[in-house]
């Protein structure tokens, strides 16, 4: 299976037209939510970044309270890719730890970073935090994205300045 980039971003902008959500921040809770599923925040291992439980029609999202803001954000972006994109009967429940986002409790392949729907879960957190329209409005009058720049933009979408470089880079705006 090679990662389903044009789905995801249909998905994605799907979710977005639906919410009627035009700049940033991407209100990614509500919109999870509105997917039915329940966020439970709690205070997890340190290397847990959060989880996905589903049954039967029950979804449950759990984020690390010990983790950043913008990290809990990423998180249920992430396992909301899951919970849309990925066949629930392929596991109940989804472990994603920090190191890599791609530890699963039943694939020693995932801990590899090749496993293709961790890497199309991040893609699609991505592309929901960070839409790609947005950020070709947002950076369309810029000659230059200096250090500050990239600062100011990562909050207005309310990610890590890593995840916005990673974002742009991906997108050929900018050459690490």
């Amino acid at each position: 299976m090679a990662i389903r980039r044009r789905k995801i971003q249909a998905v994605v902008q799907d979710l977005l037209a639906t919410h009627k959500v035009t700049e940033a921040p991407v209100p990614v809770e509500r919109i999870a939510k509105a997917q039915g599923a329940r966020i439970f925040y709690k205070a997890l291992e340190d290397d847990l970044s959060g989880f996905i439980y589903r049954e039967n029609q029950q979804s449950v999202i759990g984020v690390n309270t010990h983790h950043a803001p913008v990290r809990q954000a990423f998180t249920i972006a992430h396992e909301l890719g899951h919970l849309l994109l990925h066949d629930q009967d392929h596991e109940q429940l989804h472990v994603d730890h920090v190191h890599d986002f791609s530890i699963r409790l039943r694939s020693g392949v995932s801990s590899e970073g090749i496993d293709e729907s961790e890497m199309e879960a991040n893609l699609f957190a991505a592309e929901l935090l960070m839409p790609s329209a947005f950020l070709a409005r947002d950076l369309k009058n810029r000659q230059l994205l200096d250090d500050r720049g990239v600062i100011t933009l990562a909050k207005k979408y309310g990610v890590s300045t890593q995840a916005l470089l990673i974002r742009l880079s991906s997108l050929g705006y900018i050459r690490e």
